[in-house]
């Protein structure tokens, strides 16, 4: 069945339920032994078909991404078309909100996802933006003679572990547990006659518990008032800044001891690897090991230093020798650079390189990026100034640790 097809299913059966439940409820008594079978068939189906829906939803945005369109267009359009700056306003102001912030506030309803004390709910796809020197706009902030087209922005790392193929498991609403098998059963050859020994696979699972990021700030209130959309665009990169950041540093050295997701480098399991001696047979002997464990990497994560070093080495003495970084890659595998991978430290530092299947990681959210405006909170409301809070919750896990492969001891002093 296609998307649109389990869907309109789903709703038919919940309708069903809803019918069986208020029928007892209109005579005023508990459901009859009958009705109780009847929702616990249609209950049973809907799990299956929530199940199908999830299957068909992750091939239909994997297929979307391998054509390099967004998984879902026509919210990542309205998602787009959320303005910030609306949900700010609208709470100074003591009115609704409309649009497509309206609109979004009714999707995630639709999902079970509400915001608490008044908050609003921004799209957490505002994490994803890149970090921008300066606005596109040609009017000024507040119009007077402040040059927003001139505005200077702070020099910032940019997010990359979702570019790279991270899952998402976006409107969770308890704790997930994902099964994983640990080991298969085993295969005997035997001569005619001999019995078979019995062998049976093991299962294991990984659980994903929420974890909070947030961040609090003040802006005037005459700002939010006075200023024309070229604020959207820094509130946006603010937002992106402060909490994107955050979160895309958690999935690369999170510990559960500073309250965060537990990045790649600390996952237990993952494989490593040493380049010490840096020279073409050790970067492939890297690759062998994610080959043994039938692990095909999607990308290779590092930072400026190391890609320098990399870039300025070649694979061989032969005249002619390619660079073991060059074009982009090594050894056919595409290497991004971020500052958000730190070098390890010590003295002198050393470089540091995952390589893996970025795909293994998931990232499960719950409800979506809430923003709450208080223009009365003590020591804000004399002056009228305006708090701004912002909270996002969500939780990452590595399926299998050994698809990735960490080197953290190359030199780059």
């Amino acid at each position: 069945m296609k998307l649109n097809d389990l869907r309109e299913a789903r709703a038919l059966k919940v309708t069903e339920m809803r019918a069986v439940l208020a029928k007892a409820q209109g005579e005023n008594r508990p459901l009859s032994a009958d009705e109780t079978a009847a929702f616990d068939k249609l209950k049973g189906e809907i799990q299956g078909l929530e199940a199908q829906e999830q299957r068909a939803q992750f091939l239909e945005d994997a297929e979307r991404r391998s054509l390099g369109q967004p998984a879902d267009k026509p919210r990542a359009d309205m998602e787009g078309a959320v303005n910030v700056t609306d949900a700010i306003r609208a709470q100074i102001e003591q009115r609704a909100v409309t649009g497509a912030l309206a609109e979004f506030q009714q999707e995630a309803k639709r999902q079970g996802i509400e915001a608490r004390h008044g908050g609003v709910l921004i799209p957490s796809s505002v994490f994803e933006k890149r970090a921008t020197m300066t606005t596109t706009a040609n009017a000024a902030i507040v119009p007077d003679d402040n040059r927003a087209d001139q505005f200077i922005g702070l020099l910032r790392n940019s997010t990359i572990v979702r570019s790279l193929g991270a899952r998402v498991l976006s409107g969770l609403r308890g704790d997930v547990v994902i099964p994983k098998a640990a080991s298969a059963s085993t295969a005997y050859w035997l001569n005619e006659g001999d019995p078979l020994t019995e062998s049976n696979p093991g299962y294991a699972s990984i659980r994903m518990e929420p974890k909070h990021v947030g961040a609090l700030t003040a802006f005037s209130r005459q700002l939010a008032l006075q200023s024309n959309p070229a604020i959207e665009q820094l509130l946006r990169d603010d937002i992106a800044a402060v909490i994107g950041l955050a979160v895309d540093k958690a999935l690369i050295h999170g510990t559960a001891a500073a309250k965060q997701p537990v990045g790649i480098l600390n996952v237990s399991g993952v494989q490593t690897a040493s380049l010490a001696t840096l020279d073409w047979a050790a970067v492939l002997a890297v690759f062998e090991k994610l080959a043994l464990v039938n692990v095909t990497p999607n990308a290779i994560l590092t930072h400026a230093k190391v890609a320098t070093k990399l870039g300025a080495t070649l694979k061989s003495t032969t005249a002619g020798a390619e660079y073991i970084l060059q074009g982009g890659t090594v050894n056919g595998l595409a290497a991004h650079v971020t500052n958000q991978l730190d070098a390890k430290a010590g003295s002198p530092a050393k470089g540091r390189m995952i390589v893996g299947d970025f795909s293994e990681m998931v990232i499960g959210e719950w409800g979506a990026t809430e923003v709450l405006a208080n223009p009365y909170a003590a020591g804000y409301y004399e002056k009228g100034d305006v708090q701004l809070r912002i909270l996002h919750t969500m939780d990452a896990v590595v399926r299998r640790p050994e698809a990735f492969v960490v080197v953290e001891d190359l030199a780059i002093a």
